[in-house]
């Protein structure tokens, strides 16, 4: 699966299910996938003296994800031709600010600034299905199909190496979703290595489940409880072997390493009971959580997919996703 840079398109929006919350794709120029991502490992390096921390992770997109439609506007649309407009911007999903704080604007913002475009407005229309605090990276691949998209419509003034760099300046993970969707990632997460996928491209693809509980928690929560004496001593360029040689489905548990597991089940004891109640479902080869939570990803698909989907689908509090690679 291809991160946004890679699969936007206009035939992209048949690369996610349909939202309930029907979009006229005719009233835009542009129907982007936004695919959301997972760790498959993550070594926290060591505390930075500016406050970050150093990392070195593999991420890799999935086939679960948003869906960003986006347009530029002309003098024929209402508004577009006042010095005081600015851009249309709606999302679906409850709680998502759809002010200038929001990734999507601020990405368009960027895009505009760099390349000299101040005077050009969008209108753009998030759907999303990606949940937040889920470690799934939804925001940040929002705004880095909003950057493909805006040089897409502007006749792509700016190289694809040039969005790459200045993505950093909106955040970490961003870069990484406009890569080829597998990448070894350093320093704060912004340097990019793009690897080769550790998996077989082969029809139905990988299985993989999602699951979410509705709490969630904050990035900076979660590093402000890592306790640096019990962080895992495995070397992140030996697991990056390891899972380049045996993919996936061959790598044996130990090689699923994540540094905020721990801080987040303390944070929240009932994270790790979930995770041990998903380790016990029968046909999940590895779970783990994804980056700081609060979601769990599990590699397989359930023996008995009902008895898995009454058990946790339907119970409240918890939101399953059924994806694959």
């Amino acid at each position: 699966l291809s991160s946004a840079s890679a699969s936007a398109s206009a035939e992209s929006s048949a690369a996610t299910e349909e939202d309930e919350n029907e979009v006229d794709e005719s009233r835009y120029d542009l129907s982007l996938f936004s695919p959301c991502k997972i760790n498959l490992f993550l070594r926290i390096i060591r505390k930075r003296p500016d406050g970050f921390h150093d990392l070195a992770s593999l991420f890799q997109t999935v086939g679960f994800g948003d869906m960003l439609y986006l347009k530029k506007l002309s003098s024929s649309d209402d508004d577009a031709d006042d010095d005081d407009a600015d851009d249309k911007f709606e999302c679906n999903m409850e709680g998502v600010p759809t002010d200038r704080t929001n990734l999507v604007l601020r990405a368009l913002d960027l895009v505009r600034t760099k390349t000299g475009n101040e005077d050009v407005k969008f209108e753009a229309n998030l759907v999303k299905r990606v949940p937040a605090q889920a470690g799934l990276g939804g925001g940040s691949g929002n705004a880095a199909a909003a950057m493909y998209g805006a040089n897409e419509l502007l006749g792509r003034p700016a190289t694809h190496e040039q969005l790459v760099e200045w993505s950093a300046d909106l955040g970490s993970d961003i870069t990484f979703f406009l890569s080829c969707g597998t990448a070894y990632c350093t320093g704060r997460g912004e340097i990019m290595t793009p690897v080769k996928a550790p998996f077989d491209f082969s029809p139905g693809g990988t299985k993989l489940t999602i699951v979410k509980p509705d709490v969630g928690l904050s990035t900076p929560k979660v590093f402000g409880a890592l306790k640096y004496d019990e962080l895992s001593e495995a070397d992140p360029e030996e697991l990056l072997s390891l899972f380049l040689e045996k993919g996936v489905d061959g790598c044996g548990d130990d090689a699923y390493v994540n540094d905020l597991e721990q801080p987040a089940f303390d944070c929240l004891p009932e994270l790790r009971e979930l995770k041990e109640e998903l380790v016990k479902v029968e046909g999940f080869d590895h779970v783990m959580m994804s980056g700081s939570g609060t979601s769990i990803f599990c590699i397989g698909e359930p023996a008995d997919e009902e008895g898995f989907m009454k058990e946790f689908g339907e119970r409240d509090g918890l939101n399953v996703f059924a994806t694959d690679f």
